[in-house]
């Protein structure tokens, strides 16, 4: 059981599998868009699809623990509109963290472009093969992606935040290694 205050282990660990993950395929999704047609740039795509598919199967989890672990209560400093605004945050990422890797997956098969996981597992195809679908899919990827950054940098630097400015046990209770 967590101790007062703090996120369960499952919590703590699934957080920061995903959160590693995001903060990898991100920057690996913007690199590779620049890239020119080359086997590099094929090896890159088929990464950051096993990173996105990765992820998906990791929020099952997430979901779990979430849902059978207590969270525990925002630090009783933070202002009402401060939880409001971490609620908020908090369902759209997770929105985002399954709506991102799933309109990836959609766009390559509208595409045509099969994903195997790891390079062993074939998906299914989500889609039909559909080039107007497959471009509006990827603008779709892109928006979910801007979105997703905008959020992990809110969040990011809304816990450093806590942890600095107002040097309350928010950081320390996802981190627990550090100390206030």
């Amino acid at each position: 059981m967590n101790a007062p205050g703090q996120y369960s282990k499952p919590a703590v660990i699934v957080h920061w599998m995903i959160a590693i993950l995001v903060l990898v395929a991100l920057p690996l999704g913007y690199y590779m868009t620049d890239l020119s047609l080359s086997p590099r740039k094929l090896q890159l795509i088929s990464w950051h699809k096993w990173i996105g598919f990765t992820v998906l199967l990791l929020f099952i989890p997430r979901l779990i623990v979430r849902l059978t672990r207590p969270v525990p209560a925002p630090v009783d400093t933070m202002p009402g509109w401060q939880r409001a605004v971490a609620s908020i945050t908090h369902v759209v990422l997770y929105a985002l963290i399954i709506g991102v890797p799933l309109s990836g997956w959609m766009m390559s098969s509208a595409k045509g472009f099969p994903v195997v996981y790891l390079g062993l597992v074939p998906l299914p195809d989500l889609v039909g093969k559909d080039e107007a679908l497959g471009d509006l899919l990827k603008s779709a990827h892109e928006l979910l992606t801007s979105g997703l950054l905008i959020l992990v940098g809110l969040h990011i630097a809304a816990a450093l935040k806590h942890h600095i400015i107002d040097r309350d046990e928010t950081l320390v209770r996802m981190v627990p290694l550090l100390k206030r």
